[in-house]
């Protein structure tokens, strides 16, 4: 809405000083002459907006002009923009407007404040694009017109319809009663009901969403977190998966939660050993998996597990125990 970006404008300008117009723009997401038409209405609006000419020349407020945006302090200020720093495009489409709703943080707090948030929230880090052993952590793509209809259907409470793909089977169009909205590890979830049974949809597997008219049905009230909670656990119990009994090397653990359906079980042995008891997808999963690891795991149960790595290993052996 033009009445946001107004607003945005000034305390771009408020907080940075002197902008020029393309700058302006780009922080906006919008064209140069839209900040130029802009500016003209803020200035008709009575905003003491002016024009400095020359190379280093922009746009800046007049010294002492503030907005009237108050209600936050210090430590509630520092931790919307510790949250909100780097994770716009993963908050279900609202990046743009993370970004305006940070500025209005930064300039809610008192004036002797907002350099010492601002530098302490640029101090903490919260979960970078890539690990220490530089593996990125890409972000599932989620077209925009997806993630908007989506997320207004959510919101308004009214039915979706939705082209989906679930794993193994052809894209089809299905409607759905939208609960709400999870985000976990970087991939984005769509909770909802049909024809009265439990759905989970991954987000980036809807090709197309089209908002409908119709009230969805579905409580007045909902417990996302225990939703959420209910249907991990009947996912990592029910289905064809497959259970492994494993030891473990300790510093190997998050690699194995990174790569496994799920970690049923979990001790110490005596030799500092981790025991797991994990679930894969299937037979194909469990077996990759586990190469992967090379010495630092061993499976234990199934045996069939045992062989089939058994018999890769000794055919990679034999391959390098012949003269080149």
């Amino acid at each position: 809405m033009r009445a946001d970006r107004l607003v945005s404008l000034v305390l771009l300008l408020r907080q940075r000083g002197r902008m020029t117009a393309d700058t302006l723009a780009r922080e906006l997401e919008v064209s140069t002459r839209t900040v130029l038409r802009d500016i003209e209405a803020l200035s008709v609006a009575g905003v003491p907006v002016y024009a400095e000419r020359g190379r280093y020349g922009g746009f800046a407020l007049l010294p002492g002009f503030r907005t009237e945006l108050t209600g936050l302090n210090h430590e509630e200020a520092l931790a919307l923009l510790t949250a909100g720093s780097g994770h716009g495009e993963q908050v279900f489409g609202l990046g743009s407007a993370l970004a305006s709703a940070m500025r209005k943080v930064v300039d809610a707090m008192p004036e002797s404040h907002r350099a010492t948030a601002s530098d302490a929230a640029a101090r903490i880090l919260v979960d970078p694009k890539a690990d220490l052993l530089s593996r990125r952590l890409v972000a599932e793509h989620i077209p925009d017109a997806v993630m908007i209809e989506v997320r207004r259907s959510v919101l308004a409470g009214h039915k979706v319809r939705i082209h989906y793909a679930a794993p193994g089977r052809p894209q089809a169009w299905r409607t759905v009663d939208p609960i709400g909205l999870v985000t976990v590890r970087e991939k984005g979830y769509l909770l909802a009901t049909k024809d009265g049974a439990d759905r989970t949809y991954r987000l980036s597997r809807i090709a197309a969403a089209e908002e409908l008219p119709e009230p969805a049905q579905r409580p007045e009230n909902v417990d996302l977190d225990r939703i959420w909670q209910e249907r991990s656990t009947r996912f990592r119990t029910g289905g064809d998966h497959v259970t492994v009994l494993l030891h473990l090397e300790p510093a190997r653990r998050e690699d194995l939660v990174n790569t496994a359906l799920a970690i049923l079980s979990e001790e110490a042995d005596a030799a500092g050993r981790l025991r797991l008891e994990v679930a894969f997808q299937d037979s194909r999963h469990a077996v990759w998996a586990l190469w992967q690891f090379g010495t630092d795991a061993q499976a234990l149960e199934p045996q069939w597990l045992r062989e089939a790595l058994r018999e890769r290993a000794a055919a990679l052996a034999s391959r390098y125990g012949q003269s080149s």
